[in-house]
């Protein structure tokens, strides 16, 4: 019986050997939200998930992405309320725009997604305004190395939701 279980256990470290060599490292896997940086995907594509929710708040005040990569940005509203009510959009602006002005005069433009028709050479990106449930995907590239500013030009939401996107 002693010669079959030092062979079983033989036999046993055998497998472990041979299954555990020359093997790929795991892709690293992280918890939804936990990520506070960019990924970037096998063609080079960096993927940015931004919430919104019905507290007036993203997820996200600062966002770090290279310069010259495609970027794939996803709001995504994770509230509840109508679009009337608690309509958030992303609105990326070039550096130096005046945050106050263009939200002001965006605040009365509803049929543009709150982007002002004087404001239009100063957006970057943007996405659709979104209501409770609903996501948005744009992509767009920063050839600039820079500080740029974002925010929701909903009305009276650019006061809470806004962050920096920096390429570096």
């Amino acid at each position: 019986m002693k010669g079959l279980n030092t062979v079983f256990a033989l036999a046993i470290t055998a497998v472990m050997f041979v299954s555990c060599g020359d093997k790929k490292q795991d892709a690293k896997v992280t918890p939804e939200g936990a990520q506070t940086e960019a990924t970037t995907d096998k063609k080079e594509t960096v993927r940015v998930l931004i919430t919104g929710d019905d507290q007036m708040k993203f997820n996200k005040t600062e966002i770090k992405v290279p310069v010259g990569k495609t970027i794939k940005l996803t709001l995504k509203h994770v509230g509840k309320m109508d679009k009337a009510v608690m309509g958030h959009n992303w609105v990326l602006l070039k550096p130096g725009t005046d945050l106050t002005a263009f939200a002001t005069e965006g605040a009365q433009s509803p049929d543009t997604d709150y982007i002002p028709a004087s404001g239009k050479d100063n957006v970057v990106a943007h996405t659709k305004t979104l209501g409770g449930g609903e996501s948005d995907t744009i992509e767009f590239t920063i050839t600039e190395a820079g500080t740029y500013d974002f925010l929701c030009s909903f009305p009276a939401h650019f006061a809470m939701m806004q962050g920096k996107l920096i390429a570096e």
